[in-house]
């Protein structure tokens, strides 16, 4: 299949509890402040704050030239050591976060039928003010066939947040329908392609030693404030020649 021109990228708080969420901030603006460097378009779906300012997941639309052949390699989870600034005793802390890639299917990719949707209005919760919490603006679609189940609330308006939690549907049934291909296929055909690892451990990120590992490829870096601000080719060029392996997408 030809490059994808659009993603749907979703990170959400792992194991480590309020300071997961703070790390999901972490990598969403290191992502996002990477797409400006792109000039790639950039737009929130959906998201999940915390009360301390963090968030329990977030999903995001990038849309822009190679975005898929830059940013596939960074699905799995990703582990974070440092010292919180709210632990008093200055004890290391782990935690982690799980980033999805997703490509944005092609309306021929993915049929969604009306009748196979149920569509739920709610008022939108978190930061937003009293105008958010008085409409019911807020979108949950369930996939009937499936049972995924999928919302969007970060708009005030119903359409677009309707619209953008059929994005999310869309990606994860396409999601779906490949893992499904690949529990089809012997283990070293799995092997080649490598999809979607979500559950694998991919990249630590060690703050005190100002590091960060790619555990697939054995390579590390250092200065993780100035990747963490967005400056990430050098990683994602050697990431990219590194891991050859090709996907269900390319």
């Amino acid at each position: 299949m030809a490059e994808q021109n659009s993603i749907i990228m979703e990170i959400r708080a792992g194991a480590g509890g309020e300071e997961a969420g703070l790390f999901v901030v972490d990598l969403f603006k290191m992502y996002s402040k990477y797409a400006a460097s792109q000039n790639w378009k950039f737009n929130i779906l959906d998201s999940h704050p915390t009360g301390i300012g963090g968030f329990k997941e977030i999903i995001f639309e990038i849309t822009g030239e190679n975005v898929f052949s830059k940013m596939k390699y960074e699905a799995g989870v990703h582990r974070v050591q440092r010292i919180p600034e709210t632990e008093k005793s200055g004890r290391i802390h782990t935690s982690t976060a799980t980033v999805a890639v997703l490509p944005k299917p092609k309306t021929t990719e993915i049929n969604i039928r009306p009748d196979q949707l149920r569509i739920d209005y709610y008022r939108s919760s978190g930061p937003g003010g009293q105008y958010v919490n008085k409409r019911e603006t807020a979108v949950r679609i369930t996939h009937l066939p499936t049972g995924l189940v999928v919302t969007s609330q970060t708009e005030r308006n119903q359409l677009q947040n309707k619209e953008n939690a059929l994005a999310i549907l869309a990606a994860r049934l396409l999601e779906k329908k490949e893992q499904e291909k690949m529990s089809k296929l012997g283990g070293e055909r799995k092997a080649q392609i490598g999809w979607a690892m979500r559950a694998e451990k991919i990249r630590t990120y060690n703050f005190p030693q100002d590091r960060i590992t790619d555990h697939r490829i054995k390579k590390k870096w250092h200065n993780i404030e100035d990747i963490l601000n967005g400056e990430m080719d050098k990683m994602l060029n050697t990431l990219a020649k590194t891991l050859k392996n090709p996907t269900p997408y390319n």
